[in-house]
């Protein structure tokens, strides 16, 4: 019997308390607050939003999300698309390249049965996605990545407009945004994510980021403008950019993902004045299963949170917690109480811990379900569990 299975013993209406330990648990309530906060400023500064799924990889979640107002969400993995549009998800945009022939046939036939877009940033992707649409006789919306400071995947902006004569030449007269072409491909626009400014602590320093991406973002359009085409939608943004990527003018649409949940990493970004506030929404829970004279141990090691940003933190409805998680490896985690905490800051056995993760994608990557509390975590009862329907969609 695996993790999941247990979390499904999690019953509809039972206390949190009851949750068996260790299970990913989401504060419903939470969540949905900053579902809407972050709909509602797309609202008011008339940009579109389409959050990444790759966060919650639930389609569920993106239901919630679609219905607050998001035009449909972005994945980064085929493999996540087929798992949400089979459960129902029906506007996605793949933000990754797809080179693979065999896996741009599958593309080719999801493009079929839902709209559908694919970023792109080589000749090679967009010769193979041409021949396998062409196969399928079905049509996507395709954008050119550029690399606006990230240094991952993209080229240089001023190649972009070799890339988007290219996707024209292979498809039909460019239409409205992510409105279907008649055939083929057709040139969508510029993809633009600067991952890179996201976690940078300053809010000074995450806007310099992001000029320096919308010059970028300038110069791919200029290019593609003088080659005699139109640029639709530049595309892009994130969690810890969302503001400025809306402020400059050349976003039409953001692409924000850990909003949803938030984590121990985007909460240490200095707050940007006048922005929506998200709360924490995703917790690890975890039992306390074995106490020693300085420090107790709880059920919940690396295989129930991700650590590639830093070991999860205990919280605390007090808003700081006397207690330190520290390294006890795969299956456990240990807990000290940090310097000058007051006498008996340890749980006792048995005792529930509520977890925050480091980075919330990875951590729901590593289970098969989440059990949604409403009223709280300490008062609350469990209103649903959800399956993460792309629960290890890696290709």
């Amino acid at each position: 019997m695996n993790a999941g299975n247990l979390v499904n013993n999690a019953q509809v209406g039972s206390a949190a308390e009851a949750i068996p330990a260790p299970a990913l648990v989401i504060d419903a309530d939470a969540m949905r607050r900053n579902i809407e906060r972050m709909a509602a400023f797309a609202r008011e500064h008339g940009i579109a939003l389409r959050p990444h799924a790759k966060t919650h990889k639930s389609a569920a979640i993106a239901k919630l999300q679609t219905a607050a107002g998001a035009v449909g969400v972005c994945v980064q993995k085929l493999s996540e698309a087929e798992a949400l549009a089979a459960a129902g998800v029906a506007n996605i945009y793949i933000s990754n390249e797809i080179v693979d022939a065999a896996k741009l046939a599958r593309v080719a036939t999801l493009a079929g049965c839902i709209r559908l877009a694919l970023a792109v940033d080589s000749m090679l992707g967009i010769d193979r996605l041409a021949a396998a649409l062409k196969a399928a006789g079905t049509s996507i919306d395709v954008f050119v990545e550029i690399d606006v400071g990230q240094g991952r995947c993209g080229v240089a902006p001023t190649a972009a407009s070799r890339l988007a004569h290219q996707v024209v030449s292979h498809g039909t007269a460019q239409g409205d945004v992510y409105g279907a072409p008649s055939g083929g491909m057709r040139f969508a626009g510029l993809q633009a994510y600067q991952g890179g400014a996201q976690h940078l602590r300053g809010a000074a320093e995450r806007e310099a980021a992001v000029r320096h991406a919308v010059a970028g973002v300038r110069a791919a359009q200029a290019g593609i403008t003088s080659a005699g085409m139109r640029c639709p939608l530049v595309t892009g943004g994130g969690t810890g950019s969302f503001m400025f990527d809306a402020a400059s003018g050349v976003y039409g649409e953001l692409q924000p993902g850990s909003y949803v949940f938030m984590d121990c990493d985007y909460g240490d970004n200095e707050a940007v004045p006048h922005a929506p506030v998200f709360e924490q929404a995703l917790f690890v829970k975890a039992q306390v299963i074995s106490r020693g004279y300085s420090h107790a141990v709880v059920d919940a090691g690396h295989k129930a949170h991700a650590i590639d940003s830093g070991l999860p933190r205990v919280w605390s409805p007090a808003g700081s917690s006397p207690l330190d998680f520290t390294n006890g490896g795969d299956e456990h985690g240990i807990l000290r109480p940090r310097p000058g905490a007051a006498a008996g800051a340890l749980p006792q056995l048995g005792d529930t811990v509520w977890l925050v993760p480091g980075h919330c994608d990875p951590t729901v990557n590593l289970h098969d379900n989440c059990v949604l509390v409403r009223g709280g975590l300490q008062q609350g009862v469990v209103e649903a569990v959800w399956t993460v329907d792309a629960r290890g969609c890696l290709g």
